[in-house]
C-alpha cells in the first residue's frame, strides 16, 4: 500500500471536505480519509494549522455562518452529537497576556460537545479599560493571540460586555462558555443570567495560580529585575521611562551580576581542574621552598656573605691594640729570660768620659771632703742608666778598671 500525501488547492476545497464528514480527525490535528478504489491514505490539515483563524468579517467566516441553518440545538442533542450541524459555541474575555489558562479554556469550550465551532469574543481597549482597567497588550495584539490558537475558529472583534438576542442571532450562537464566575455591573447582578436562563450556558473550569493578574503582580514585584533585563538587551532609559540616576544604578548592577556569573564559572572550572591545579601547585611550592633555603639558609649564600662581611666589617670599626710595656723586673732585678729572648735588646749607649780637669778636679775635692769614692768607681756609676740593661749585659772596656 502506497502513502500519498495531498494538499487542497483552495481553502473553500478544504472546507467541502471536510464538511462533508468522510473523513476522521486525528491527534496532530488533520483529517485523514480513505479511498478504497485506490487503496490510498490522504492526510489533510485542519484550516487551524493551515492559517489562522478568520474574524467574523472574513469572506471565510461569512461562508460558514450563511450554510448554517441556524435553529438552536438542544442540550442532549449537542452531547449526543446527533445534530445535523456544528455546534456553534461562543466563548469571550479579554485574553490580555494570552496564557495557558487562556488556552485550556478555550480548550475545554471546544471539546464541550463532539462537534464545535468554536467562536471567541475578545473586547475592545475602550470598553475593556472602562469596565475593568488598563491593559498589557493592546486590543490588535490580543486579537492576533487569539487568532492563533489552535481551538479558535472564528474571532469577534469589539465583543459587547453584555448579551441580548439580536447579537445571538447574528453569530447564530447555540451555546456559551465561560467560567461559572457571576459578573456583576451596575445594571445586573450577573451578565450570563439571560444567557443561563435560556440554557444556552456552559461553565468552563480557571486554571488556578494562572491569571493576568498574577502576571502583572509578578512583574511589579521583580520591577527592577525586568528594568534590568530589558537595559542589557538595548531597550533605553527613555523607553523604560527610567531617571538618569535609576539607570546608571541598573546598569551597574548589572555589571555586577556579570562579575558573579564569571566568577562562578571560573570556581566550576577550577573545580574540574582542581587535581591538575595542586599537582603543580605542589611542585611549585617545592621549588620555591629550595630556592628559599638556597639563599637564606643555615650555610645559604646571604649567610656565607653575612659571615665574611661581618668579619671586615668588625675589622674595619675595631681599635688597634695598645703596645706592650716592659715587664717587671724579678726579685734580684733581671728582666724575665722569656723577655730577653722575645724582645730585642736596645742599642747600646756610648760611653760618657769625663774631662781631665773634672777628674782631677774631682780627685782634689775628694781628697779634701775625705770622700772615698774612687774615680774608677764614679765613673761606673755615671756609666750605668736606669734603663739600661744589667751588668751582666753589659761589658765596659774603660782603662780605669
Amino acid at each position: 500500500m502506497s502513502r500519498k500525501r495531498t494538499w487542497p488547492s483552495t481553502e473553500e476545497e478544504m472546507d467541502s471536505k471536510i464538511r462533508e464528514g468522510g473523513g476522521t480527525e486525528s491527534q496532530n490535528g488533520s483529517t485523514t480519509s480513505f479511498n478504497s478504489s485506490t487503496s490510498q491514505v490522504t492526510i489533510e490539515p485542519l484550516p487551524s494549522l493551515r492559517h489562522a483563524a478568520p474574524f467574523s468579517t472574513d469572506p471565510m467566516a461569512l461562508a460558514e455562518r450563511d450554510s448554517c441553518h441556524y435553529g438552536r440545538i438542544p442540550r442532549a442533542a449537542a452531547l449526543a452529537g446527533t445534530a445535523g450541524r456544528k455546534v456553534r459555541v461562543y466563548s469571550d474575555g479579554i485574553y490580555d497576556m494570552f496564557h495557558q489558562g487562556h488556552a485550556r479554556q478555550l480548550q475545554q469550550a471546544k471539546t464541550v460537545f463532539p462537534n464545535v465551532y468554536l467562536i471567541v469574543g475578545v473586547c475592545s481597549d475602550q470598553l475593556t479599560h472602562s469596565r475593568k482597567g488598563r491593559t498589557v497588550m493592546t486590543e490588535d495584539e490580543r486579537y492576533e493571540a487569539v487568532r492563533h490558537c489552535r481551538y479558535v475558529d472564528e474571532v469577534v472583534r469589539d465583543a459587547p460586555w453584555e448579551y441580548d438576542e439580536e447579537f445571538l442571532e447574528k453569530h447564530k450562537i447555540d451555546f456559551l462558555a465561560h467560567d461559572d464566575i457571576p459578573y456583576t455591573t451596575e445594571d445586573c447582578e450577573d451578565t450570563y443570567a439571560m444567557i443561563k436562563a435560556k440554557d444556552m450556558f456552559v461553565a468552563t473550569q480557571r486554571t488556578e495560580g494562572v491569571s493576568t493578574s498574577d502576571i502583572v503582580a509578578r512583574i511589579v514585584r521583580d520591577y527592577d529585575i525586568y528594568v534590568r533585563r530589558n537595559l542589557a538587551r538595548g531597550y533605553s532609559a527613555k523607553e523604560l521611562n527610567v531617571s538618569f540616576l535609576n539607570e546608571k544604578k541598573f546598569r551597574l548592577q548589572n555589571k555586577m551580576d556579570e562579575l558573579k556569573d564569571k566568577g562562578k564559572k571560573v570556581m566550576t572550572n577550577i573545580g574540574e581542574k582542581r587535581v591538575d591545579i595542586l599537582t603543580k601547585w605542589e611542585e611549585k611550592s617545592r621549588e620555591l621552598i629550595d630556592a628559599f633555603l638556597l639563599l637564606f639558609g643555615p650555610d645559604g649564600r646571604l649567610s656565607n656573605i653575612w659571615e665574611s662581611s661581618k668579619g671586615r666589617l668588625m675589622q674595619a670599626l675595631s681599635q688597634p691594640p695598645s703596645p706592650r710595656g716592659s715587664p717587671p723586673p724579678s726579685e734580684n732585678g733581671d728582666h724575665s729570660p722569656l723577655y730577653r729572648s722575645s724582645v730585642s735588646p736596645p742599642p747600646a749607649k756610648a760611653r760618657r768620659r769625663e774631662p781631665d780637669w773634672e777628674t782631677h778636679a774631682d780627685a782634689s775635692g775628694s781628697e779634701c771632703s775625705g770622700d772615698a769614692t774612687t774615680p774608677a768607681t764614679r765613673q761606673l756609676t755615671d756609666l750605668t742608666d736606669d734603663g739600661s740593661d744589667s751588668d751582666d749585659d753589659y761589658q765596659d772596656s774603660s782603662p780605669y778598671l
